[in-house]
């Protein structure tokens, strides 16, 4: 993310988010951290290796960081959200 340019930037812009996931395949899913309520800002778009865990609670997350040797892995880009401190 290029915030230098524009004085107190704090986001991605459209532009910047879609330039960031053109170097990702354009069938790779995309998913978000979140947790509670409200907004954050981002992270620059990376991959990880998830699992799918539609059964977990709302609260936990529908996907989930797999161990290596998971067969049930796939790779998918994540908008990590930004882990303010208290």
């Amino acid at each position: 993310m290029n915030n230098e340019n524009i004085p107190g930037k704090f986001y991605f812009t459209v532009k910047e988010l879609i330039e960031a996931l053109k170097s990702f395949p354009s069938d790779m899913p995309v998913i978000v951290s979140g947790y509670e309520n409200g907004f954050e800002n981002f992270y620059q778009p990376t991959t990880i290796k998830i699992k799918h865990e539609p059964e977990n609670m709302y609260f936990d997350g529908e996907f989930q960081a797999g161990e290596e040797d998971d067969e049930e892995l796939f790779d998918a880009v994540i908008l990590q959200r930004v882990i303010r401190d208290d």
